[in-house]
């Protein structure tokens, strides 16, 4: 996945519910490959807000020079900039949008599937996606070696995604709670999308989580990180 989304496709991705068009204030710190940064950017794309992208390249070590770490200590990315305020973390990053920019709305207000899309999140943000952060693939290779490094991520993402796949059975529709993409979905297409190209996951034993990547792939939102 890619990065960057023209003002023009913004809105029609947004469609007619988008917000005035407005100068750009938002800065989106972000590495092209980081499945964090893709959630937000993917958010972006839907609420048709236009930013400005400053490119942060962890293998370059890039997010340890100090006007970074100012903006995230824990010196991850992403990191955005609205104006005066600066919000770390891609889950904050996505309730603070949600909060300020209401378009394209990303959690319902049903109670219960609020709750489910929560959870799908947090099964992403907490369960998967920080075992599989350079810096623990790094300690693994540095202690054992890359292969091992390898079979540990494959580990804990078909735990994860095993565990997905029993949440979402018997979901029939478009997206994973709806039929309008939702938080859960943001958060399950990058780890998907990673988890194939990157880590070689075999989809075909996660038969919901496969037809859900392919539904993402027709997306507009999702089209514009390709």
């Amino acid at each position: 996945m890619a990065s960057g989304c023209s003002s023009n496709a913004l809105q029609a991705i947004a469609g007619a519910g988008a917000a005035p068009e407005a100068p750009v204030k938002l800065k989106l710190y972000s590495f092209w490959r980081s499945s964090c940064s893709q959630r937000v950017r993917i958010a972006l794309n839907l609420k048709g807000l236009e930013y400005e992208y400053k490119p942060v390249n962890l293998l370059a070590n890039e997010q340890s020079d100090p006007e970074f770490e100012r903006l995230n200590p824990i010196k991850y990315a992403p990191a955005l900039v609205d104006g005066d305020t600066v919000i770390a973390d891609s889950f904050a990053i996505l309730m603070y949008l949600e909060d300020m920019y209401p378009q394209h709305p990303l959690l319902p207000q049903d109670p219960q599937n609020r709750a489910l899309n929560i959870q799908i999140a947090s099964i992403v943000s907490s369960s998967i996606q920080p075992l599989q952060n350079y810096p623990v693939l790094n300690f693994i290779e540095e202690k054992l070696d890359s292969n091992e490094a390898i079979k540990w991520t494959q580990h804990h993402i078909n735990r994860g995604f095993t565990a997905l796949e029993k949440l979402l059975k018997g979901c029939n529709t478009t997206y994973a709670t709806g039929n309008e993409i939702q938080l859960a979905d943001i958060f399950l297409e990058p780890q998907i999308y990673g988890g194939i190209k990157r880590f070689g996951i075999d989809m075909s034993i996660y038969p919901v989580l496969a037809r859900l990547h392919e539904a993402y792939m027709e997306h507009p939102a999702f089209l514009a990180e390709e």
